[in-house]
């Protein structure tokens, strides 16, 4: 059976009934389908949501989506934004439609999605050796001539797997040598010698084609802008290297990847200074977070607090959770933990308190812990805090707050949920 298009498989996200397994949504919504649910507009306040209940800011997204299709233009980069933070096929057609090359991904499962909903151009981040994933790879590529996939090569030995797994197969897969961020880093080749031994192995392939180079300056050791942009160095003569030494002979472009949400200015910045090559360059950027951004760990590393002339992301997220007991004058507990918020960086963030249709900033009011399903808040004097009460809580890293729920409501300021984001995690 043909698969559906993109545009087909995403108007079925709308035709999926609403009902237990979609945590928040209003008890009162279960048989409806999803844009049944979302034409009515419902308030998130006033509508039937239960809490806890996490909600994306209609506005902020979209600020986030043109903030960086700018950037991304202005700065001479193509864009893949890594799918992992979301893995929201809304998102990635909005991220598409906004000028993205493609989405770039971590894991097999996720570019099954991506493919689903018709993402036709996927950065594989990371090295796939397993020969039932990429069985299924080299069926996509030799059905679809449209399709395209890169991933990372950081050994011989995976180039040996990926060769035996890949035998038969009528197109090659593209791949890049992942230079490793330093010692001690992550994945990655540790050594240029080491990288050109990785690229002699695919030339002495016929299923893998070399098109470029790629690594992760986010796990460069003590980062900071020297230290970075000395890595990015690294990256581009290798590029440079490689290419004087005739491994990228053939290509309609050649592939130079780095980029994730910490350091994309130093990205753009050493990218610029890419000389000529055998063929263009593709200055693959590939930031995920930026798309809902957050209040904690990303708000401060952002690189637009070092380049503020050039705008400022918006934190999109917020997390409605209700005041279940007020044990104490210095102690309150809302129905929201582990399950539900992002706590891996930073805990929940106390913002602003709704009672009677009327909202204030959580004066006095901090989360000090989490259990699976509570929050624990310390109130001082100035905290006007009652059992009943909504507290909405701005949340930390955008790649573990997606993934606690499977259907997100699209909020306006006022209230107004204008439709849903639905997740596969």
């Amino acid at each position: 059976m043909a698969r559906d298009t993109g545009s087909e498989a995403l108007a079925r996200l709308a035709e999926e009934r609403v009902d237990h397994r979609f945590k928040g949504l209003p008890p009162d919504a279960d048989g409806l389908t999803v844009g049944e649910l979302a034409a009515q507009r419902r308030n998130l306040f006033t509508g039937g949501f239960t809490t806890p209940v996490l909600a994306l800011s209609a506005e902020r997204l979209e600020h986030n989506l043109a903030l960086m299709e700018t950037y991304a233009v202005r700065h001479g980069l193509a864009f893949a934004p890594h799918g992992k933070t979301s893995m929201a096929p809304r998102l990635f057609r909005q991220q598409i439609d906004r000028g993205a090359w493609g989405i770039t991904l971590a894991v097999p499962h996720q570019v099954r999605v991506a493919r689903e909903f018709g993402i036709q151009r996927v950065f594989l981040a990371n090295e796939l050796v397993d020969p039932a994933a990429l069985r299924w790879i080299s069926a996509e590529l030799d059905a679809d001539p449209g399709f395209r996939l890169v991933c990372y090569v950081d050994s011989v030995r995976g180039v040996e797997l990926m060769d035996a797994a890949l035998a038969g197969a009528r197109r090659p897969l593209d791949v890049v040598v992942e230079l490793a961020a330093g010692e001690g880093a992550r994945t990655g080749v540790r050594t240029e010698a080491e990288c050109a031994a990785v690229a002699d192995a695919v030339a002495g392939t016929r299923t893998l084609r070399l098109v470029g180079v790629a690594g992760y300056e986010g796990e460069v050791p003590r980062a900071d802008p020297e230290r970075v942009r000395a890595w990015l160095r690294r990256l581009v003569a290798l590029a440079v290297g490689f290419d004087e030494a005739g491994r990228f002979a053939g290509l309609d472009e050649i592939v130079v990847s780095a980029g994730g949400s910490a350091w994309f200015d130093a990205v753009a910045d050493v990218f610029a200074e890419i000389p000529g090559l055998s063929a263009p360059v593709l200055k693959l950027l590939r930031s995920g977070a930026y798309v809902s951004h957050d209040d904690g760990h990303y708000r401060k590393l952002t690189p637009f607090n070092r380049v503020p002339e050039e705008g400022a992301l918006e934190p999109a997220f917020r997390l409605w959770a209700q005041v279940v007991s007020r044990p104490s004058a210095e102690q309150a507990f809302v129905n929201a933990g582990k399950r539900d918020a992002a706590h891996d960086l930073d805990l929940p963030f106390a913002q602003v308190v709704r009672r009677d249709g009327v909202e204030r900033p959580a004066t006095g009011v901090s989360v000090t812990a989490l259990s699976d399903q509570h929050a624990w808040l310390r109130t001082t004097d100035e905290a006007d805090l009652e059992v009943g009460d909504w507290v909405g809580m701005g949340l930390s890293h955008p790649c573990t707050s997606f993934d606690k729920w499977q259907l997100i409501p699209l909020a306006e300021a006022d209230g107004t949920v204008v439709d849903y984001i639905r997740t596969f995690f």
